[in-house]
């Protein structure tokens, strides 16, 4: 299975998958709906982002996600969690 999107399609899959006789399934790309987890990377990318000044260096920006992340509200996480089950 695969997520359907454009970077991640290729000719020689297709053709591959068309000889074996497998066929794809109607998926649509990117589907953070289908992917929850998808948007808390995305407020921890919003959160870190957001900082001023921006980090400088690799240091500075594995300590700005660091402190993001802990910082991060439990509510996101359990909102995510509990939308996964419904």
């Amino acid at each position: 299975m695969d997520d359907n999107a454009r970077p991640h399609r290729a000719d020689i899959v297709d053709d591959y998958l068309e000889s074996e006789g497998i066929a794809r399934m109607a998926w649509p790309p990117y589907s953070p709906d289908l992917n929850p987890v998808e948007n808390l990377w995305d407020a921890l990318g919003r959160a870190v982002s957001s900082r001023f000044p921006p980090s400088a260096t690799l240091i500075e920006l594995e300590t700005a996600v660091q402190e993001e992340w802990r910082l991060l509200n439990s509510a996101v996480a359990d909102h995510l969690i509990e939308s996964m089950v419904t």
